[in-house]
């Protein structure tokens, strides 16, 4: 019976250590940006886009940020084609699904994706504007 507690275990370990080392892979390829660089970016031209759920989006965004939610966002790629070959910075609440969103934008073409590292959260704590 230890035994097989035992493997089950070490299984468990094994997968979650790769599954880690896969996220953190995949993460690693996504352009970054700060807070700071993400609000010049956008006052810039730079499309702001935000893939949380609707209900976090009303509880409070970056300005001129628009939602497309993350689980939206391949099948609503055409709404924003026009930004291809333009600065598009995304985020969501900490930087996780933004980052997942950037991956698949850049998959998608969009040559000049970035995650904004920290997303909402960090947006908040450097006194960013946040509209509720």
């Amino acid at each position: 019976m230890k035994s097989n507690i035992i493997k089950v275990a070490l299984s468990v370990a094994t997968v979650l250590g790769l599954w880690l080392v896969l996220e953190a892979q995949s993460s690693a390829s996504v352009n970054e940006v700060d807070v700071k660089q993400a609000q010049f970016m956008s006052t810039q031209g730079a499309l702001l886009l935000d893939v949380r759920e609707p209900s976090e989006y009303a509880d409070g965004h970056a300005p001129n940020a628009v939602l497309i939610s993350l689980g939206q966002l391949g099948s609503r790629l055409d709404e924003i084609a026009s930004y291809k070959d333009k600065p598009v910075v995304v985020m969501c609440r900490s930087g996780r699904r933004s980052a997942r969103a950037t991956s698949m934008l850049q998959d998608a073409g969009f040559s000049q994706a970035s995650n904004i590292s920290g997303g909402i959260v960090a947006w908040g704590k450097a006194g960013l504007e946040v509209i509720k």
